[in-house]
């Protein structure tokens, strides 16, 4: 019988050795699921053509995105307000705190993998009835003991509960670190937004006044010819009103414009009475020659949404083997405690004042009406949760690459025909004016003539402004090009 434990022992030993040694984790190691991605981005190719006027901008798939996209628009205003605003504005700032704390707590919980010593010192000045007093000391009711030890402690990582854990806190580290690249890459991108937005009003601004200059010289020629006797009063009448309509349009203009400015202002961290520096017109925003279009296959590793989804994966992946280890033996090599008492300070690490203590244990959940059981359910299930938005969010990303290029496409159409209407609507006007001067034309085709060039000359700034804002939400579709950054 004898012979036979020992021969049972040596494998047990030799078992819980190995497991110490090879350091096995339970639970599933993280692999990025299999996704099915497409080759292309849209169903259908670009329709746009090549126009007088109206250059295309080639898609590039061998042109990464750049880490300062922005640059691309070509403005110096427009470069340095968004590098005020990295530097400025809060919600970046909060960021990047974020990250640090998620940065802190994985350091944190690295420490578990290393032993906890402590370092204690504890005087007592203490009374006991004289009839229980020491025999073996000088039977003193009253004394004083000082005690001071060390105290070592450690949990080994028998089956990766820790090294599990550690994982999840790496992944939630990840996961800050790309809601930090998500923030910047929001700002710069409504940097740029507001500041296309502003050049837009202001060209809108400039299109009406020069407008109402032309319905002024218009009324003034039509006050002359009723002194004549060439037109009749209402149609002075008819030209006042659509010189006020137009004129009418000025003030929201100017409202629009002052809020845009106040947002530019935010968005820089500063106060909206601070103001930026910089204006915005839309001649001097160049719209590139060339936009990237990144490969389907590499917008899963470059948009940081989907890199934060797949963070929190991980991190429910690494929480099924924080549960499953909570069902298991939770082994301590040893407590160990090294130190010394006395009644005089002076007496202490005397060899007849030293004590030491060794312990250990091991201990194994038996029964807790199925709660680790429930939990480690639940963990597979958050983790089936996670994989699912994982691949919601992969979806969402390509939808959004896709309704992007899609507007690019009909953006391109839609300046041509505006430019081409812009230009149709012009001519008609001016040669409406030469007949209402020879008297060939009546006032009604003269108004007529004004609204189309009016609404032509305002669609084709609206045209020109949403052209650049695509190409803007291409590069942030494509994830902002952060991982080109130094």
């Amino acid at each position: 019988m004898k012979t036979t434990k020992t021969n049972l022992a040596t494998p047990v030993a030799a078992g819980i050795a190995a497991m110490l040694l090879a350091g096995c984790a339970v639970g599933p190691d993280y692999a990025r699921p299999q996704l099915n991605l497409p080759e292309r981005y849209t169903s259908s190719p670009s329709a746009s053509k090549e126009a007088e006027g109206v250059p295309l901008a080639r898609l590039s798939p061998e042109l990464d995105v750049p880490a300062q996209w922005w640059q691309a628009f070509r403005s110096e205003p427009l470069n340095a307000l968004v590098t005020q605003s990295l530097a400025g504005n809060p919600t970046i700032e909060a960021a990047d705190a974020a990250l640090r704390a998620a940065q802190e707590n994985e350091a944190a919980d690295r420490a578990a993998f290393w032993p906890s010593v402590a370092l204690g010192y504890s005087p007592t000045r203490q009374r006991v009835a004289s009839a229980v007093a020491s025999p073996v000391s000088s039977n003193a009711s009253l004394y004083t003991l000082h005690t001071a030890q060390v105290t070592v402690s450690y949990t080994p990582d028998v089956f990766g509960g820790t090294r599990r854990q550690v994982e999840g806190a790496q992944a939630s580290t990840e996961l800050q670190q790309f809601q930090s690249v998500a923030a910047k890459l929001t700002l710069s991108s409504n940097v740029v937004t507001a500041a296309i937005t502003e050049a837009s009003l202001r060209a809108q601004q400039s299109a009406t006044l020069t407008i109402i200059a032309g319905q002024k010289e218009v009324l003034q020629a039509y006050r002359k010819q009723l002194t004549l006797g060439q037109v009749a009063p209402a149609d002075v009448d008819a030209q006042e009103a659509a010189l006020a309509a137009t004129e009418a349009t000025l003030p929201p203009l100017d409202r629009q414009l002052a809020q845009q400015r106040n947002l530019l202002a935010t968005l820089a961290g500063r106060f909206p009475s601070q103001g930026v520096e910089a204006r915005f017109d839309l001649d001097a925003l160049q719209l590139p020659t060339e936009l990237p279009l990144t490969l389907p296959s590499s917008l899963v590793e470059h948009r940081p949404d989907v890199r934060a989804a797949e963070a929190q994966l991980k991190s429910a992946s690494a929480a099924i083997g924080v549960a499953v280890a909570a069902r298991l033996p939770s082994v301590t090599l040893g407590v160990n405690s090294y130190g010394s008492s006395a009644y005089k300070l002076s007496d202490l690490f005397k060899a007849s004042s030293l004590f030491w203590t060794v312990a250990g244990s091991v201990t194994q959940p038996i029964f807790d009406g199925g709660a680790l059981k429930h939990r480690e359910a639940a963990a597979r299930a958050s983790f089936d949760q996670a994989a699912a938005q994982y691949r919601a969010t992969v979806l969402a990303a390509f939808q959004d690459v896709a309704n992007t290029l899609e507007a690019i496409d009909a953006d391109t159409r839609a300046l041509q025909a505006a430019v081409k209407a812009e230009r149709t609507a012009s001519q008609s006007l001016a040669r409406t004016q030469a007949q209402v001067r020879l008297g060939d034309a009546s006032a009604l085709s003269l108004r007529i003539a004004q609204q189309a060039q009016q609404q032509a000359l305002l669609n084709l700034v609206q045209a020109r402004a949403l052209r650049l804002t695509d190409a803007a939400a291409l590069f942030q579709a494509l994830g902002g090009g952060w991982w080109n950054a130094p």
